[in-house]
């Protein structure tokens, strides 16, 4: 189920990331839960403009030539590692019809509001994000859970097998009984 933006919406890739000035197009992403104003522009995160680009809801140019998704991803990863996680999380939570905005801190994660929420009730969830293999000590896990527990969400890890799939898991807090 992927959006459609009935408005025609150019952006442009600068050193900064992916810059909208069109006014119109701003409040229609903006509406959907798309960027935020950084700097007095409209900014949209890399894994978002991916997300825009790869679904032809976008057309990005850079110096009047226009730009390739996998000159997007190539510009994505260089700043940031994890992005091509980001966007295939982000992807399929998009087109699972969740609005989805950058999280708290807790390394790739995302506030996930649940379907019709949007800017009328908090996220519900925050979903964070492992690669199939990743070794991640319980205790770290733990501690993640308990912050976003206190934040009143619902803790959901993310695993993006080898295939790029997307599993989702929704998680508490575990304590091992001790003598």
């Amino acid at each position: 189920m992927v959006e459609e933006i009935p408005y025609a919406i150019t952006g442009f890739l600068t050193e900064k990331g992916v810059v909208v000035d069109d006014e119109k197009a701003r409040e229609e992403l903006e509406s959907r839960g798309y960027g935020e104003e950084v700097d007095g522009r409209f900014m949209l995160k890399d894994y978002e403009a991916i997300f825009l680009l790869y679904n032809g809801m976008i057309k990005l140019l850079e110096e009047d030539e226009e730009v390739s998704i996998d000159k997007l991803v190539d510009f994505a990863i260089s700043r940031d590692p994890s992005a091509w996680t980001r966007f295939l999380i982000y992807r399929d939570l998009r087109s699972r019809g969740y609005v989805v905005r950058e999280g708290f801190g807790f390394g790739f994660d995302f506030r996930v509001y649940d379907r019709g929420e949007y800017e009328s009730k908090s996220a519900k969830y925050v979903v964070f994000g492992l690669n199939e293999g990743t070794k991640t000590p319980i205790r770290e896990l733990n501690e993640v859970v308990d912050q976003i527990k206190r934040m009143g969400k619902e803790a959901v890890i993310a695993v993006i097998e080898r295939r790029g799939e997307v599993i989702y898991y929704k998680i508490q807090s575990w304590r091992p009984y001790r003598d």
